[in-house]
């Protein structure tokens, strides 16, 4: 079953009971992005390491050319 036809089915299913409609899939996929880079950036405080560039400086020194040799 896709996540389309278990939204439609739990909506019916609210219809019937009377009950609010659960919220549509990915509505709050930002909002959840959002939190998470947030816990992330607090639990490198929290560590003490740089709470910023990381993934930046990590991409860079992958994507970096590499000498032949």
């Amino acid at each position: 079953m896709s996540i389309t036809q278990q939204y439609l089915l739990d909506s019916y299913r609210a219809r019937l009971h009377g009950e609010p409609e659960p919220p549509a899939p990915g509505r709050h996929d930002l909002v959840l992005a959002r939190e998470l880079r947030d816990y992330r950036r607090f639990r490198a405080v929290v560590t003490e390491r740089p709470a910023r560039g990381r993934l930046r400086r990590t991409l860079a020194r992958w994507l970096r050319p590499r000498a032949l040799g």
